[in-house]
């Protein structure tokens, strides 16, 4: 393989419920840009604007309809600021309430996000580096409202901002598809391939003109069948006239301790199949807690040194 598929995109995770806050202020998040940079990172992701009561920004709507609590500093901006400085694309990630999880419908959701990404556009459209949007819904086989949540939200996020690229980033119901609350790392109950190309043909179908960009997260399934589900995905959104991204998790699923920095040597046989796949961008979930050298485990800072020595010149021709 010539390993030219590098990751060139990672999601910002600052509101997560099943990863540790590493407290970073201006100072450390300012470095973890500097080191995306290095490693030929030139978009970066919110992954959510806010999940329950806790916010990136202070979001007038969230914090009085909602009783969300009110950040101490606004993130959306820092990031934004960021991004401008290192010339980096920002996609903004809307709002996770939580409940869907527990309820696996999503059309709760629709309301508080028409309010939430037309607030966000008007505060932060602005910026240079605001260039997309990302639907924080994670949405898989079987989940209530999904196909018509994606679309209203999709096209809704396109409409009032002269078509800004939108992106999802969904997951394959496949055996490591299990909650982070759970003890087990594997399932018994999991889809074929002619099942997800079936189920996905339909969910590509209804979400079409909606969304841009489609980056399945590749973790779900073992290393072996990855490519497999990957043509699947390539293809159907070569049909609905969607970019096919991977979403290459650099955290390590086959481990109970949930979750630590990924191996390299699973990193990388997951990125020569999605390189074999076709798939046109990387993005990784993601930089900060799993590859950054400054990251809280230091496994993490050791990844990051064996990915920049074997993508090294690929990394300096990207970067030149």
């Amino acid at each position: 393989m010539k390993d030219n598929l590098i990751i060139s995109a990672t999601f910002l995770d600052e509101i997560s419920h099943d990863i540790p806050h590493q407290n970073w202020g201006r100072k450390e998040w300012d470095q973890d840009f500097q080191y995306m940079k290095k490693m030929g990172i030139n978009t970066v992701v919110l992954i959510r604007s806010g999940y329950q009561k806790f916010l990136t920004y202070p979001s007038e709507y969230l914090i009085q309809e909602k009783q969300c609590f009110v950040p101490p500093v606004d993130l959306v901006q820092q990031f934004l600021e960021l991004s401008d400085q290192y010339g980096m694309d920002f996609f903004f990630g809307t709002y996770d309430s939580g409940d869907y999880w527990k309820t696996g419908d999503m059309t709760h959701e629709l309301e508080v996000n028409f309010l939430v990404v037309e607030e966000a556009f008007k505060k932060y459209g602005h910026f240079k580096s605001f260039k997309g949007w990302y639907l924080s819904l994670e949405l898989s086989r079987k989940t209530k409202g999904a196909i018509s949540t994606i679309s209203k939200l999709g096209k809704h996020c396109k409409e009032i901002s002269n078509g800004l690229p939108v992106l999802i980033s969904p997951w394959i119901d496949g055996k490591k598809a299990v909650m982070a609350s759970e003890s087990a790392t594997t399932k018994s109950d999991t889809v074929s391939i002619e099942q997800h190309h079936q189920e996905w043909d339909e969910i590509f179908a209804g979400i079409q003109g909606a969304v841009d960009i489609v980056a399945f997260q590749d973790g779900h399934v073992d290393y072996d069948e990855l490519e497999d589900y990957l043509v699947v995905n390539k293809k159907l959104a070569d049909t609905y006239g969607m970019e096919s991204w991977t979403n290459i998790e650099s955290f390590d699923r086959d481990m109970p301790i949930k979750f630590l920095p990924i191996k390299f040597e699973k990193l990388l046989l997951k990125m020569r199949a999605a390189e074999k796949a076709g798939c046109q961008k990387a993005i990784t979930f993601e930089f900060s807690h799993f590859m950054s050298p400054q990251s809280a485990y230091p496994q993490a800072g050791h990844l990051y040194n064996r990915y920049v020595e074997h993508f090294a010149k690929i990394i300096a021709k990207t970067n030149s």
